[in-house]
């Protein structure tokens, strides 16, 4: 059960994101692969981001990866009740409650150089 739902919690955290901030005049579609093996499920999202929201996503993740994660998701709540929001909890959140393992890798299309594909991968032990 608790592997059920953290499979559809991370599933739907991905896609969402994906959707949310995909390059609309982008023809790249989403892509959505989940591998499981003895131990793990790896997740992997793909989607493209427009080139100006590459330098802040890259900041975002940099903060993520070298902060308390616990500590982020308090700062983050705190600030979601100022401004009435439920935003920017998916990725602490899968680190918190589910230990998850994340990494991103960043991509230039050639054809359309003002894009970015970026590719999300979330591990979890089960």
């Amino acid at each position: 059960m608790e592997v059920k739902s953290a499979v559809s919690f991370v599933a739907n955290e991905l896609l969402e994101n994906a959707m949310k901030f995909s390059d609309e005049s982008s023809t790249y579609p989403i892509k959505i692969q989940l591998f499981l093996q003895h131990d793990n499920l790896s997740f992997f999202v793909a989607n493209t981001i427009n080139k100006d929201a590459v330098s802040s996503f890259q900041d975002y993740i940099q903060e993520l990866l070298s902060s308390d994660p616990q500590e982020m998701y308090i700062h983050q709540v705190e600030k979601n009740v100022e401004n009435d929001t439920e935003s920017g909890l998916g990725y602490l959140t899968m680190v918190n409650d589910y230990m998850a393992k994340l990494g991103w890798k960043f991509e230039t299309l050639e054809q359309e150089t003002s894009q970015t594909i970026v590719t999300t991968m979330v591990q979890l032990t089960i």
